[in-house]
């Protein structure tokens, strides 16, 4: 008899470890809170407009590779991916912008052109980044980070010191780049992992490796086509999905999952996989004896940023704005103390506008734009109407005087998302997007456990363990506690199933 599987969430870390599960015997469930897969990534339509609610930057196109292959199936065969050229503009001020250029020659050339000399220290630095790349993401990143042993390898000993796990991004790009746009391009990266440039280890680089070197990619119809994609090779291994079950309970009896308990109806399983949020799953779906950790612990953990976002439908096409576009107008210092150091509304927010429609006609009606507008803010904040209204003033002023053209007239559809929602939808823990901040207390062992140390069949995926937050790293995590469960209870490989056709519909 094939061992049960239950899956809490279906985000990409839920959705990896569902089929990863299935394709080793596992007769796989997943539960899914809300009315669709994808979890942050989700979508919805409105007024012949397609937004996807969360993550918008491919970036790292060989993990997604490798995933679909490791199912013997290919990207190709769920979507289409566009390299785009720019990869992404960035806005200084008005009437100064940078548009970052597809193709190491083309970077290399636009560095050289606005610091002598840097166009040759750019390839030395991103060849040590392809080195961090290589070891990080085809490596460490695969690791369960159990215990420090895992880490205990005369290879990677030797490597400490490449890796740069003791300097700072920030000291990294420093020393090898005066230009202060330049140092805002580099650095920019990891204010999404969740900490100030001084804070976060240089071994992030690779960051810079995964932008500059692979490029930035889009899936034609949007980020949720992943999704779908993932969605599709779950159920060609049979897993079973259940959207609007909200769990409520995690039964346990003598230190095992036996039944998780959802509004309307109660599933069995051998193990248990949390891809919701690990706070919630721990702190309230299960009894006080079985959590691994107190309130306390969690109250010191260092979160990455939360979001303020306004999906908005504009009734013109608009100028001047590529697919993605970041805005380095006021400074990057106040900001990240902001958001990091004292925590509070922004005065001068950075922000991030995706305008997906200058690639892909089919996420708007035609002539219009779709945009995704980002401001970046500290979690735990009070979350009012009259903030949102505010910062949606502000940034759509500063929008428009940038980009040099009305837009506010012209938007037809507007729906805001913060801190509440973030909460509301995905029990997000202090109403975080991001999760855990990638400090160096915060890498590898030192993030909380993917495996509880109180019952014996329950695991946890996603952004809050292990490798960390990013769709990439999502995706790995549900393949590496796929294989950790397997290790313990026991694999069956299964032959692979008959293709499902391209166009039979996706549940």
């Amino acid at each position: 008899m094939k061992k049960r599987a239950i899956i809490i969430g279906s985000g990409f870390s839920g959705l990896s470890a569902a089929a990863s599960l299935a394709q080793r015997g596992y007769q796989v469930t997943v539960l899914e809170k809300n009315e669709g897969p994808g979890g942050r990534a989700s979508l919805f339509h409105e007024k012949g407009f397609t937004f996807d609610m969360g993550p918008s930057w491919y970036w790292m196109p060989d993990v997604f590779e490798q995933y679909f292959q490791s199912f013997g199936r290919e990207v190709a065969d769920y979507y289409e991916l566009e390299l785009l050229d720019p990869g992404y503009r960035v806005y200084f001020g008005q009437n100064d912008e940078l548009d970052i250029p597809a193709g190491m020659e083309k970077i290399c050339a636009l560095f050289e052109q606005i610091e002598a000399g840097s166009g040759e220290k750019l390839k030395k630095f991103l060849a040590e980044a392809g080195v961090k790349y290589e070891r990080g993401i085809n490596d460490l990143v695969h690791r369960p980070s159990h215990s420090i042993m895992e880490f205990m390898d005369p290879r990677l000993l030797r490597e400490v010191t490449r890796l740069d796990l003791f300097t700072s991004i920030r000291k990294h790009v420093h020393r090898s780049f005066k230009n202060d746009k330049l140092r805002k391009i580099l650095e920019f990266p990891v204010y999404f992992l969740g900490a100030l440039p001084e804070n976060t280890p240089a071994l992030y680089s690779l960051m810079n490796y995964a932008d500059l070197v692979l490029g930035t990619w889009y899936p034609k119809g949007g980020m949720h086509k992943i999704v779908e994609g993932m969605v599709a090779v779950a159920e060609e291994f049979g897993v079973e999905f259940h959207y609007n079950q909200n769990v409520k309970k995690i039964n346990v009896a003598n230190g095992t999952a036996n039944s998780v308990e959802t509004e309307t109806h109660v599933f069995e399983g051998d193990v248990v996989v949390a891809s919701a949020d690990y706070h919630h799953v721990e702190q309230h779906l299960l009894e006080k004896k079985y959590r691994t950790y107190t309130p306390d612990y969690w109250d010191k953990r260092v979160m990455a940023p939360s979001s303020l976002i306004y999906f908005l439908g504009v009734n013109k096409r608009l100028k001047n704005l590529k697919h993605h576009n970041l805005f380095f107008d006021q400074s990057f210092e106040q900001f990240g103390k902001e958001i990091y150091e004292t925590p509070k509304w922004p005065e001068s927010p950075l922000f991030y506008v995706c305008c997906p429609s200058q690639t892909d006609e089919t996420v708007a009606p035609e002539g219009c734009e779709n945009l995704f507008v980002l401001i970046p803010t500290a979690p735990g904040l009070e979350d009012t109407p009259e903030i949102r209204a505010h910062y949606y003033d502000l940034i759509l002023a500063r929008l428009e005087k940038l980009s040099g053209q009305s837009i506010r007239d012209s938007v037809v559809y507007k729906r805001s998302f913060a801190h509440k929602d973030f909460k509301n939808r995905y029990n997000a823990f202090k109403g975080n997007a991001y999760g855990l901040a990638n400090t160096l207390m915060q890498t590898a062992v030192f993030k909380p456990k993917m495996k509880s140390k109180k019952v014996n069949n329950l695991y946890y995926t996603g952004q809050l363990t292990v490798p960390g937050p990013g769709v990439p790293p999502s995706i790995i995590s549900g393949q590496v506690v796929a294989k950790e469960i397997a290790k313990k209870f026991g694999e069956k490989p299964i032959a692979r199933p008959q293709k499902r056709a391209m166009n039979a519909p996706i549940s």
